[in-house]
């Protein structure tokens, strides 16, 4: 660890956050790079033009994928036959538009890994829907009738079943009108399936969401609505494999691309080290008999390796390291073992205790600045007790205050909305 990076202001600071993610919605797509436009979506999606044909790199929701479509033939500067589309990973933002922006011959790329991310994807989507929704309900919603207005009918596509023709290892050399185009695997990603798409002769990296959604953020090492874990040290080598290309464009999922090979350096090598950092600290913490609870209250990140928590935060990252290594059990209580959790017992503490009770001491940590412990305790509280949801809706407000993460910043204010 440890080329220098203080010369650079962390990027983070000056690009949106997930907030600013919304669905296709521009009127056109712009140029980046010679030969190079972006739709902007969910996940961007990109087009490369070469003379013998057109490249897209990610086709977006399935509602998302005639915007695509629209915006690449009819403003891009031709409208020739797609030749390829390019999948960075298995997410349903970069792959349910495939059939709106595919032509008859095209053929569908992938990293090898696409078919065991999706079967593993398609048998828990009821689950993995149902616990993301809480996050991305609104701006779906708003996103689905801006385009039903845009297209003028109601009657969107649902999301394609891709099919991929063709499929890869380690690395695949595509050349299309005289573009060279070089598919590299970064298993560390947001999926096992993680690609990016090197442009040798550009310096251009299309990176896609290998680093996360917002760029210059810790990545999630496990996510809110579940998922595998993502594994730390395989994270850390998918960094430094696009780094030691040296890219001079870094063109990410979401927003602007990131310009300058020394900039792209730093902010590389920045992430690296973050990542490196929380997990080397992690290990050695339970190799020291430190609990996780210990290890995420304790572990922060040094200056010269400040990244943003807009999407992921350390602490979790700590959570998922811990539990990556060593799993479930975590050796403090015995009911760990059995299906019995405390909710099972709730009941008798609130009857010894006294519900008032309760709720007073709740308040009372709510007035000392420590809102979990209020909300453990008001959590045994039935929840018709007027007085233990206003606790609740308390407490999660004051967590809401001192919040820049996307997905805790819409957990808190669902359950803030169902305290009141």
């Amino acid at each position: 660890m440890g080329t220098n990076t203080e010369e650079f202001e962390p990027v983070y600071r000056r690009r949106p956050g997930a907030d600013a993610m919304r669905p296709a919605a521009a009127e056109k797509a712009e140029q980046i790079a010679p030969g190079l436009w972006c739709s902007p979506g969910l996940s961007n999606a990109y087009l490369l033009t070469t003379d013998a044909g057109r490249v897209i790199i990610n086709a977006g929701m399935g509602f998302e994928g005639p915007v695509h479509r629209a915006n690449f033939d009819f403003d891009a500067v031709d409208s020739s036959p797609v030749r390829y589309i390019i999948f960075t990973q298995g997410h349903v933002d970069h792959v349910g538009g495939l059939d709106s922006v595919r032509d008859a011959d095209t053929t569908v790329v992938a990293q090898a890994n696409w078919t065991r991310w999706r079967d593993d994807n398609e048998r828990l989507i009821p689950y993995r829907a149902s616990r993301s929704a809480f996050a991305f309900k609104d701006t779906l919603a708003e996103g689905i009738r801006a385009i039903q207005r845009r297209l003028g009918t109601k009657h969107l596509p649902g999301q394609s079943v891709p099919v991929v023709d063709l499929d890869f290892e380690d690395a695949l050399t595509l050349e299309v009108g005289g573009r060279r185009m070089e598919l590299i695997s970064v298993p560390g990603g947001e999926t096992t399936d993680s690609l990016v798409v090197w442009l040798p002769e550009e310096r251009i990296c299309l990176c896609g969401n290998a680093f996360g959604p917002l760029f210059g953020h810790i990545p999630n090492l496990v996510t809110m609505r579940g998922d595998r874990y993502r594994d730390a040290v395989t994270a850390i080598a998918s960094v430094e494999r696009v780094r030691d290309l040296q890219p001079e464009l870094l063109v990410t999922g979401h927003f602007e691309p990131v310009a300058g090979a020394v900039r792209i350096n730093a902010e590389l090598t920045r992430l690296r080290d973050a990542i490196q950092y929380i997990h080397d600290q992690t290990v050695a913490g339970m190799n020291a008999g430190k609990d996780v609870r210990t290890l995420m209250r304790e572990i922060t990140l040094p200056a010269e390796f400040e990244v943003g928590q807009g999407y992921g935060k350390v602490a979790w990252d700590v959570r998922a390291i811990w539990e990556n290594y060593s799993g479930w059990f975590h050796h403090q209580s015995t009911t760990e073992l059995y299906p019995v959790g405390f909710g099972a017992v709730s009941a008798d503490v609130v009857e010894l205790a006294g519900a008032d009770r309760l709720v007073d001491r709740a308040r009372e940590h709510l007035g000392a600045g420590r809102p979990l412990h209020a909300i453990h305790l008001a959590e045994l509280v039935p929840p018709d007790h007027a007085g233990a949801r206003a606790v609740l809706r308390e407490a999660h407000e004051s967590l809401l205050a001192a919040s820049t993460n996307f997905w805790e910043g819409a957990w808190l204010r669902q359950q803030i909305a169902s305290d009141s």
